[in-house]
């Protein structure tokens, strides 16, 4: 059964999805409201609550031309935001308190073997997730609609690892992300299963400030891999980590916000949802 927040989610992005479509003629709230059949009074208590900004405010956040001017004359800077907020705030987002290391090559190489994975299921502002963790850190963290999916295709990655449906502290401290104050968030351990190229492009990510973009190229650039992109691409399409590794702060050069393997409109929402986090802080 449908939980209140995947409802809530699917609404908003049906919203997004008819602003993204529209968002050159600036739809009026009661324009969108009425394409989600609410009443636009509801819809804006409703998107309020979810983003923290007005549906107007999430507009010009995620306006494609916005994000064109923004990348081109900022150096891919989309929000601006004070420097003086401190580390205390949400510029401590990923820069500090997330740590990844890869895997041994022989737990690489065997499937997992003689691992033990704790997996559990958790609701977040863009739906569903399954999140897993070993003793040492996360190591998947996917947004899934379908629990027997996520649960086949976490096998799939590691075939031989031992599994249990447990909520654990690792996942506890990561969940927490999700929450609005991020002044007291811990430190988030990653424990990844990847190549030594994948995890270099995953560890440049998690150098992309919060409420900023990246392009292919320019990250292939950062990684001393300048020919790289579609090779980046492919890295980047791999990652195991949603929105702890933002592979949807990568965008393509024109602006264009592009694709993303849980989702354009995911992609979409988190952006804005992003932004809307440091306009509050701001």
């Amino acid at each position: 059964m449908e939980s209140q927040n995947q409802l809530n989610y699917n609404r908003i992005a049906k919203a997004i999805d008819y602003i993204k479509a529209n968002f050159k003629s600036q739809p009026r709230l009661d324009e969108v409201a009425e394409k989600i059949n609410i009443s636009p009074a509801h819809f804006q208590r409703m998107f309020t609550e979810w983003a923290g900004i007005s549906p107007k405010k999430f507009l010009q956040f995620i306006s494609m031309e916005h994000a064109k001017k923004i990348l081109i004359e900022t150096q891919a800077t989309l929000w601006e935001t004070t420097h003086e907020i401190g580390l205390s705030s949400t510029s401590r987002l990923h820069d500090l308190f997330v740590h990844m290391e890869g895997m041994t090559p022989a737990e690489y190489k065997n499937g997992g073997k003689n691992l033990s994975i704790n997996f559990s299921f958790a609701e977040s502002p863009f739906g569903t997730l399954m999140v897993a963790s070993t003793p040492k850190g996360i190591c998947a963290l996917t947004f899934e609609d379908n629990e027997n999916t996520a649960l086949h295709n976490l096998k799939n990655k590691f075939p031989n690892a031992r599994f249990q449906q447990r909520l654990d502290s690792i996942q506890q401290n990561a969940l927490l992300i999700f929450q609005n104050d991020w002044s007291q968030l811990p430190k988030i351990r990653l424990h990844l299963k990847g190549t030594d190229f994948q995890l270099k492009v995953w560890e440049s990510l998690l150098k992309i400030p919060l409420g900023s973009l990246s392009t292919y190229g320019k990250l292939a650039e950062k990684i001393g891999h300048p020919n790289a992109s579609r090779a980046v691409g492919t890295a980047i399409g791999s990652n195991p980590i949603a929105f702890l590794i933002p592979c949807h702060r990568v965008i393509q050069a024109t602006g264009n916000f592009g694709g993303n393997m849980w989702g354009n409109t995911r992609k979409t929402a988190i952006i804005g949802w992003e932004g809307a986090k440091i306009h509050a802080n701001s």
